[in-house]
């Protein structure tokens, strides 16, 4: 048996077909099943001419697909499962044994049947990602709200979205704030809150709050879209496994019909009947053929891929998946992936005796020309707390010091220690020393020369990180490492706070390769997380690149697994999967060949019917095809590791 639309090579050419005609085999097969059930009891029931015409429509309407996909191989000179099952339904006709080859053909197509609906089951998730996607979104413009389908929505377009409401649009929040289920786009299980500026995606849900959203791309350039397409295209492409099966299923299904032939004829050498022999040649035609082998890998594949797009983890194939399952080293890029990429405060200390609210004042006054960063960083904290800037006279910037103004009759000065020279006491220098060695930037703050206030700025580190980590260390016994551009200091801090094991800093974008060619040496395998731009050589030369954040074109591009959102924990989630499917893979291919090995020596040594033949093959067929759908079950473990 072959895995529909699994491939081209097991489904005699049907990968080409359009999806219009597969829908239709999906709604005729089963009732061209039915026909033959229903055909094989009359012809139990009946006898002469009658039975005649029975087993002949039940061999009709449950070899017909078959048949086709038997004559379709044929026409690209190949041989596969199915023209054994032909051959061996003939066979049983020819030697008189009509009714058995007739029943040989509904087990097949049932069979057949039911691996359609099995692995119709793995693309359930992909589906249900397509109806993610509104009809139409409530336009707001000049003249007022207008209802427009979503492909009319064009960059820059302003949506209302009203609570509860899906999102028709990838875009910015530019008025209001709720909270916003992604789970079905992300994986995330827990509502994010979203408020003016911050990013949504197409396909997630608003929770109570209302918001109007800024549309960002067109609807093929949405995440969605993108999602949809890279699953499709995952699923069309072969793992390594599969393919070596391919070329396996080509050679042995051309000695399991010399195997057949050579068996008839030292049989009837042996003084057997020529019935008897053919007899036994059939059945070893349909127990030998490796239906449950040729889908073992595409039904766990496809499973796989499908419950990692459930779960915010896009595969690229089902070659990712095995390769990810052998990595024994996971390197980690710093800035965007273990950091969230942005500067923000992390410490303020009063050093003299005035109120907050006024130093901060200061400070963002002062901040809110200049184009450092850092400014940036301090200005977005002065708006947190509720503080704004008020107007300021004789800025001055000094670039790699800091900055000067007179606000509101005082001079105001922020910068490190060079702008502050002479006047750094030991206590401030302590805490700027205990402040870097945390891997943070120290600024200081002051009003008419005196030092007012020490403020802290830093790339935070994410709240997954350490979770991951700590999962990716006592769950799968991987090596860990952080592989930076960033000074030695600041890598060092981020790895205390997140407990990686190995630290590799201060490198140009060629120069993380090396630290992976260490770790292959030392570990195994290595997959590199990143975020796609400056980390693609190493992303591209790891044994598995993954991309954290689903939106840039270059992650999607170079990356063999994709990671929708940010969250590290989808790094061990995919890792898990993908050795869980390996596992189940493996679990296939030994039943799948022990059930061959078994009938094959029932065959000649039990005399085993046809029928029996028919249903414990057709039968480990079908298991094997439900046991990779175990992996549609997978999901990822929410609770931290201790």
């Amino acid at each position: 048996m072959k895995p529909p639309e699994a491939n081209a090579s097991l489904s005699g050419g049907r990968a080409g077909r359009s999806r219009a005609a597969l829908g239709t085999r999906d709604f005729i097969e089963p009732a061209l099943t039915i026909l033959a059930l229903a055909s094989l009891i009359m012809g139990s029931l009946i006898t002469g001419a009658a039975r005649e015409v029975a087993v002949t429509f039940a061999f009709l309407f449950g070899g017909v697909f078959g048949l086709l996909d038997t004559l379709a191989s044929l026409r690209e000179r190949r041989l596969d499962v199915n023209f054994l099952m032909i051959a061996a339904a003939l066979g049983a006709a020819y030697v008189g044994e009509a009714m058995e080859g007739a029943t040989l053909l509904f087990l097949f197509s049932l069979s057949n049947t039911l691996q359609r609906f099995a692995l119709n089951r793995s693309r359930t998730a992909v589906r249900a990602l397509m109806k993610l996607q509104p009809d139409v979104a409530t336009r707001i413009g000049p003249e007022g709200e207008e209802v427009v389908p979503v492909k009319d929505l064009r960059v820059g377009d302003r949506i209302r979205v009203l609570p509860g409401a899906r999102i028709a649009a990838d875009g910015m929040v530019s008025s209001g704030s709720t909270y916003v289920d992604q789970s079905p786009i992300t994986g995330e299980h827990l509502p994010v809150h979203k408020e003016e500026g911050d990013e949504v995606f197409a396909g997630s849900v608003n929770g109570e709050g209302y918001i109007e959203v800024l549309v960002a791309r067109p609807v093929e350039e949405m995440l969605l879209s993108k999602i949809l397409h890279l699953v499709a295209q995952a699923q069309e492409a072969k793992a390594k496994f599969q393919r070596r099966i391919e070329r396996f299923e080509q050679w042995y299904a051309i000695v399991v019909i010399a195997g057949a032939i050579l068996a008839a004829v030292v049989l009837m050498a042996l003084n057997w009947t020529r019935e008897d022999a053919l007899y036994r040649a059939m059945t070893l035609l349909v127990v030998a053929s490796p239906c449950a082998l040729v889908i073992s890998t595409p039904a766990t594949m496809l499973s796989a891929i499908a419950s990692g797009a459930k779960n915010g983890v896009l595969f690229k194939g089902g070659e990712p998946v095995e390769r990810l399952a052998e990595v024994r080293a996971v390197a980690f890029d710093k800035t965007g992936t273990v950091t969230e990429g942005r500067l923000v405060v992390s410490d303020f200390r009063l050093l003299a005796p005035m109120p907050e609210e006024e130093v901060w004042r200061f400070v963002t006054s002062a901040q809110a020309l200049a184009e450092h960063p850092l400014a940036h960083a301090m200005v977005a904290e002065a708006a947190r707390r509720g503080v704004l800037a008020v107007p300021v006279s004789g800025f001055r910037a000094r670039p790699g010091i800091g900055v000067g103004c007179m606000c509101e009759g005082r001079k105001v000065e922020v910068g490190n220690e060079r702008l502050f020279e002479g006047r750094v006491s030991p206590e401030v220098a302590a805490e700027l020393a205990r402040l870097r060695a945390e891997g943070k930037t120290a600024v200081l703050a002051g009003v008419d020369g005196e030092i007012v206030a020490v403020i802290a700025v830093s790339d935070q580190v994410r709240s997954s990180a350490s979770e991951a980590i700590r999962e990716l260390h006592h769950r799968f016994g991987c090596c860990t490492a952080l592989v930076t551009g960033d000074a030695a200091a600041v890598a060092e801090a981020v790895g205390a706070q997140t407990g990686v094991q190995r630290i590799y800093a201060s490198l140009l974008p060629d120069e993380k390769l090396q630290p992976l060619a260490d770790l292959r040496q030392e570990c195994g395998p290595v997959a590199m997380v990143g975020d796609g731009v400056n980390d693609a050589p190493a992303l591209a030369v790891a044994d598995v690149g993954i991309a954290m954040g689903a939106g840039t074109d270059v992650a999607m591009e170079t990356a063999d697994v994709v990671l929708v959102g940010n969250d590290l924990r989808l790094v061990p989630f995919a890792l898990g999967l993908s050795r869980h499917a390996l596992r189940v893979m493996f679990q296939n291919v030994a039943f799948a060949s022990a059930v061959v090995v078994v009938l094959v020596l029932l065959t000649f040594m039990a005399n085993l019917r046809l029928p029996l033949a028919v249903l414990a093959h057709e039968g480990s067929t079908v298991v094997v095809a439900l046991n990779g759908l175990r992996l549609l079950g997978y999901r990822r473990r929410n609770r931290s590791l201790g």
